[in-house]
């Protein structure tokens, strides 16, 4: 339980009785494993069902975990658009456990590695090879990327997006179907996907290519990229 309503008689308030609202049990044990770990603790709306029909492949009956476990613990790949899209790294992509749970049927690779996983599908695998350099060009690529990942989510599949950490490349083809996507700013799908993922961190070069590509979606460069931020 979040959170419960608790009433009291008060003789001194007007209608006799005074809501005072207390934190639940989810909370509280929230706020207690923050103390004992170093990753964030983050409440799920609707509770233990909810999470247990989303993520089935997390229900554990373990009540109590050392410090030690949590730490050990494994992420899985972000989230972006709810049992479609994640974004990850080549560990994860490369991990048969993580292809299982998450149900996953595409690979957008973004690095210069390849993975273990639709080899030779051009249906299933987009792979666009360039370096982790701010001298990478992947301009070329984005209209293709947006379409191969149009087509698999028509098809409902759900698609795995990586680069080898997760950090620069990936995100970056995540924000250039973001902003195509949605026809928003890159300023605005920066600032979503910094939710889902806060250690994002494209390249000052590929900041640029994404600049120019909301020019091409939008007809002009909206988002002030020299902004710190960036």
């Amino acid at each position: 339980m979040l959170e419960m309503a608790l009433k009291h008689s008060d003789d001194d308030s007007s209608d006799g009785s005074t809501d005072i609202t207390a934190l639940g049990a989810a909370i509280e044990c929230g706020r207690a494993l923050t103390l004992l770990t170093r990753h964030p603790v983050r409440i799920l709306k609707g509770g233990y069902q909810r999470f247990s029909a989303m993520y089935h492949f997390f229900r554990t009956q373990k009540i109590i975990w050392m410090p030690q476990e949590l730490d050990a613990f494994q992420p899985y790949p972000v989230e972006i658009i709810p049992g479609k899209i994640y974004l990850g790294n080549f560990r994860q992509a490369c991990d048969p456990q993580i292809q299982k749970d998450l149900k996953i049927k595409a690979h957008v690779n973004i690095s210069m590695e390849a993975g273990p996983f639709f080899k030779g599908d051009a249906d299933k695998l987009l792979h666009i090879k360039i370096e982790d350099s701010p001298e990478a060009n992947i301009s070329p690529f984005l209209r293709h990327l947006c379409h191969f990942i149009e087509i698999h989510l028509e098809l409902d599949s759900v698609i795995l997006v990586f680069s080898t950490m997760g950090i620069s490349r990936s995100c970056a083809a995540i924000l250039a179907y973001l902003v195509h996507q949605n026809e928003q700013t890159l300023k605005r799908s920066w600032a979503y996907l910094k939710k889902c993922k806060n250690n994002m961190c494209p390249n000052r070069g590929l900041v640029a290519q994404l600049s120019q590509w909301e020019k091409i979606v939008l007809g002009d460069c909206i988002t002030d990229i020299m902004d710190l931020v960036y």
